[in-house]
């Protein structure tokens, strides 16, 4: 199967790390770029390499229709004219999605039921019998996205999401989504994938890794191992698949990884102040199979030093809000004083409003001044004013979204601190 037209969804503001990513895996250039989107012309070889390799994308779905509507029947018209029969058979179980951009339709669940009435109705025409729904685990999942005037169906060729990449199974609250994680090594330019040997890899360090998104994904990165080695696919329920096709890309992946050499020391480190989430992160790591190349402790983000003597790259996605009790010192610190001004008849804040948020990311600024100079930082974070509650001028800020969550991925070259900036209190106001 060739020219295949492919489009790929990604999160907002990922579109053009996504471009350089297919080129990279495919050697294509992708046809165009929307918003939260990709779309590129591909034969079914490098539609089975996408779904191994990508990181970035959601899923990989090939257009089968594209045109003009105006009512449910129009659906109905255009899912009938698909030749679904090559792609899957009446034993297969189908569920089709809905997506909408100020559609004129007054139902979506109206127009999915069309949609799959139409290709069941072609299926008993012309096989005498029609595929189930199962809207819960289907073979095949049909999306139909509609705008304003235009229709377009897709066969999703991944199922389940591709951030699902089969390894993690211990999680903490509201985990990163791993084509988040890997958006963000992207997005810092770490260079992990384009470095000769592991010896040259840059050092990074996430001192709030939680169960270890963004460690997993960098380690699984510098070792060139498959975003999706670990999981299925729902191209091997299609007709086009070819087990020995599916075996050939494996073999092709597995030869262009870097085996782990013996006795080398790790090349991306974690911490936690939460020993339970360190716990997590090993065990997500060890499944991943990339325990070798990680080392974990338990330990506050405001006292960690460096784990190697060279300096490195910080990223993570800091404590906010309420997370920010898990943060250690600064956390405790600020419920004692919530505790204190309820005590004293005063309605008592949560952990993290803005006043604990501003002290945790000041010590935080200050800790990493201290002991982190000539590192670079980048922090992923809802809080536009970010820098300034850390003391810090950010050289780059990355927009990225956190599913509806703006967000900003900021950049901070750190300098070792001036005994004369620090000011009454311990507030530092030099710039990072």
């Amino acid at each position: 199967m060739n020219d295949l037209k492919v489009y790929l969804p990604c999160g907002a503001g990922v579109e053009d790390f996504l471009v350089a990513e297919i080129r990279a895996i495919t050697g294509q250039a992708p046809a165009f770029k929307a918003r939260a989107g990709v779309g590129v012309v591909l034969d079914w070889r490098d539609v089975l390499r996408l779904n191994l390799h990508s990181r970035l994308a959601q899923r990989v779905m090939v257009q089968l229709w594209h045109g003009d509507y105006r009512n449910e029947q129009d659906l109905y018209r255009a899912a009938s004219s698909v030749a679904w029969e090559v792609w899957f058979t009446p034993a297969q179980t189908i569920k089709v999605e809905v997506t909408a951009q100020h559609s004129p339709l007054t139902s979506l669940n109206f127009a999915a039921l069309r949609i799959k009435d139409a290709i069941c109705d072609r299926f008993r025409e012309r096989r005498g019998e029609r595929p189930s729904v199962d809207t819960h685990w289907p073979d095949v999942r049909i999306h139909a996205h509609l705008t304003t005037e235009s229709l377009t169906l897709y066969l999703d060729t991944s199922g389940e999401p591709l951030f699902k990449r089969g390894w993690r199974e211990d999680t903490g609250d509201a985990p990163l989504k791993e084509t988040l994680a890997a958006a963000m090594i992207a997005a810092s330019g770490w260079n992990g994938a384009q470095a000769d040997s592991l010896d040259e890899v840059l050092p990074l360090v996430d001192p709030c890794c939680g169960s270890g998104t963004l460690l997993i994904e960098a380690a699984q990165i510098a070792l060139r191992m498959p975003a999706g080695w670990l999981r299925r696919f729902a191209f091997e329920k299609l007709l086009p698949f070819q087990p020995h096709v599916w075996q050939s890309v494996r073999d092709e992946a597995q030869r262009a990884q870097r085996e782990w050499p013996a006795g080398h020391p790790p090349i991306v480190f974690g911490s936690d102040v939460s020993f339970r989430m360190v716990d997590f992160a090993r065990r997500n790591a060890e499944r991943a199979g990339v325990a070798q190349a990680i080392e974990l402790r338990g330990g506050d983000a405001l006292q960690r030093p460096p784990p190697v003597s060279r300096p490195g790259m910080l990223l993570l996605n800091p404590p906010y809000g309420e997370r920010i009790a898990a943060a250690g010192v600064a956390g405790q610190r600020a419920e004692q004083r919530a505790a204190s001004r309820s005590q004293g008849g005063r309605e008592s804040a949560q952990v993290g409003d803005g006043g604990d948020d501003a002290d945790f990311f000041r010590q935080l600024a200050t800790h990493w001044k201290t002991g982190f100079a000539g590192w670079t930082a980048w922090l992923l974070t809802p809080d536009l004013k970010l820098p300034g509650k850390m003391r810090f001028k950010e050289s780059r800020r990355v927009p990225l979204w956190n599913g509806p969550i703006e967000c900003r991925l900021f950049r901070f070259d750190i300098q070792a601190r001036r005994p004369s900036s620090v000011a009454p209190g311990g507030a530092d106001h030099e710039p990072a």
